[in-house]
Order: structure tokens, then C-alpha cells, then sequence
């Protein structure tokens, strides 16, 4: 299969990496925009940048991204952020072949998920999501991981599943694309909280409130959109918050570490260097619950310490002093 992958981040190269080792023999070349970002990965043998240790394999080719000639592709995987996914999709709108995204997030100017984002600039793709607990270095390594096909079109998913399952990496279909993308933009949030409880060391009691609270809040966004609510008792759901509200390598988690240790928002992401989608989203993830009359304490209580109104000594004393309520409300006649 010819697959092109749109962007040599972390993400994207580790994808590529997955394609090109599958035994297949899938003909996998990787898009860098800039001419030294090519040189360097060429020279290297891997992107040392961020994955470290990693060679790419036999097969593996980069490309400047002026020499993209999208229609030669029968897999098209974009690995850019959810901000720039409206303008690429735009470039891709006329292909006929399956194209699949790798950003989770909502667009800050629409509050739209990725596939809507799709659906209002090339509503004639076949598009989904290929999403799910994953951190790109171990995927880059080669270590077991199982992602979600998610997409309303049988031919996305079942074109992701040729194009990556194999004896390191299980791909599931799901049709509800909706649900995917709601667990994938909330568990970015949720794991900012996550990190600060930790950072604060409230312990492990805390920490497994707060993670099953949150998939109750990502679980009630998601069903308020449409979602099934199956999709959050799956890898698109409790399984990516769970590795991105624990993991070490989890970027969310990490600037929710350094809030609790008094650092400034700016100074945490100049230092980080990678995108962390938590701290883009959170703000549109609470606008739109919000628009949907969707109740998210721990989401609001992020966006306030993200945006400064909230101070970090007080984060806590809002979450615990909220009124008792039942675990599973009921609707009444």
C-alpha cells in the first residue's frame, strides 16, 4: 500500500515508522515542511528530535512537503495539530482515496472535533480517526499497543487496519467517530488535573477519584453529542485517559505536575517544546459543554487555573466543596 504521512512530529513519524515496518512491505513516505527538518532526518537515519534512540527502517521515505502528490497515495494520514487540520483538509479535499487524522482536540475558533472540522471543508472525503492510548516513542520502539479505526466510512477503517495491524499493533474499528473524538479531546484536560493532583501529592485516593470522574464527565459530553456510550468503556475512552492522566511520557500530565509546583503556564510550554492539546482545547471543551447545558467541574476547575482565575491553593477546595450528589443520577418522570 502507498501511504503518505503529513508531518514529522512525534506522532507522525512513529506512524510512518509502524507502516514502513509492517511486513506488508507498505511503500511509506513521511512529509516534512521544512527543507532542514528533511535534511536532518535523512542524515540520521530517525528523528532524534523526538524519538530518541529510534532508526527508521528499510523503506522509509522522507520528503520535503513541495513534493507531496497527494493522489499517488492510497492512505493519507495527517499528523498535524487540530489547528492547522482545517487547512490541510482543505488542500486534500478532491482526494478519492481513504485519508485518516491523528490530532485530538477541538478547533478553538469553531469548538468543532476534527471530523466536523472535515465535514464543513471536504464533506466528500472518506475520513476518520485513527486515535486511542499511545505514546509515539513506544510505538516508534516497537512495544505492544492496541489504536481505534474510528470513522462512519467501512473503508477507512477497514484500510487503517491493513495499513498498521500487525504482531505490535492491534487496530479496532468503531464506527462512532463522535465518541472517539470527545474521549480523545477530554482525556487531555482531564490528564492536566491528573498531574496536578500528583504534583501536589493529594495521593493515590485522589487521583482514582478524579480519573473515574473524569470519564463521567467526558461520557456525559460525549452522549450530549451523539456519542455511544460504550466508546468510553474503550481504548478511545477510559484506556487513553488512563494512559495520559499516568504515564511519564504524557505531555498533559506533565504541565499539570508543573502547575502544582507554582510555574507559569508560558514558562511550562517554552520548555516543553511539543504540543500539548489539553491546554488548547480545555477552553472550547468547557464553551461547548457549557452551550449543551453538559455540567464538567473538573474541566471548568483546569480552565480556570489554566486562564488564571483560579489560584492553585484553591483548585482543591472547589473540587471537594461542590454539593453531594448521586453517582448516577436518574431523570425523574
Amino acid at each position: 500500500m502507498r501511504i503518505h504521512v503529513l508531518g514529522a512530529g512525534a506522532w507522525g513519524t512513529a506512524v510512518a515508522i509502524a507502516a514502513a515496518r509492517h511486513p506488508a512491505r507498505h511503500a511509506v513516505t513521511l512529509f516534512a515542511r521544512r527543507d532542514e527538518q528533511v535534511s536532518a532526518l535523512r542524515a540520521e537515519g530517525g528523528n532524534s528530535r523526538y524519538l530518541p534512540g529510534v532508526v527508521f527502517p528499510d523503506g522509509l521515505q522522507v520528503s520535503p512537503w513541495r513534493d507531496l502528490a497527494p493522489n499517488e497515495a492510497e492512505l493519507t494520514i495527517v499528523a498535524t495539530p487540530t489547528s492547522a487540520l482545517r487547512g490541510q483538509l482543505g488542500e486534500l479535499a478532491q482526494l478519492t482515496h481513504p485519508v485518516a487524522w491523528l490530532c485530538k482536540g477541538f478547533e478553538a475558533e469553531s469548538g468543532f472535533m476534527p471530523h466536523e472540522v472535515q465535514q464543513a471543508v471536504a464533506p466528500q472525503l472518506q475520513g476518520g480517526a485513527l486515535t486511542g492510548p499511545s505514546f509515539a516513542l513506544e510505538v516508534a520502539q516497537g512495544k505492544p499497543a492496541a489504536l481505534v479505526a474510528a470513522s462512519a466510512h467501512a473503508e477507512v477503517r477497514e484500510r487503517l487496519v491493513q495499513a498498521f495491524h500487525g504482531a505490535s499493533l492491534r487496530i479496532y474499528g468503531n464506527e462512532d467517530v463522535v465518541g472517539a473524538e470527545v474521549g480523545g479531546a477530554v482525556k487531555n484536560v482531564m490528564a492536566i488535573a491528573a498531574g496536578f493532583s500528583d504534583g501536589l501529592e493529594l495521593g493515590m485516593n485522589a487521583r482514582a477519584a478524579l480519573l473515574t470522574r473524569g470519564l463521567a464527565e467526558m461520557t456525559r459530553l460525549g452522549q450530549a453529542l451523539g456519542a455511544h456510550t460504550d466508546t468510553f468503556m474503550g481504548l478511545s475512552g477510559m484506556g487513553d485517559l488512563v494512559l495520559t492522566a499516568t504515564g511519564n511520557l504524557s505531555r498533559n500530565r506533565n504541565v499539570g505536575l508543573q502547575l502544582a509546583q507554582g510555574r507559569s503556564l508560558d514558562a511550562i510550554l517554552q520548555q516543553l517544546g511539543h504540543v500539548a492539546e489539553g491546554v488548547y482545547s480545555c477552553e472550547t471543551v468547557v464553551a461547548r459543554a457549557r452551550r449543551l447545558g453538559v455540567e464538567l467541574p473538573i474541566a471548568e476547575a483546569v480552565w480556570a487555573l489554566l486562564s488564571g482565575r483560579l489560584k492553585a491553593a484553591d483548585v482543591v477546595g472547589v473540587l471537594m466543596g461542590r454539593e453531594p450528589k448521586p453517582e448516577h443520577p436518574t431523570t425523574l418522570p
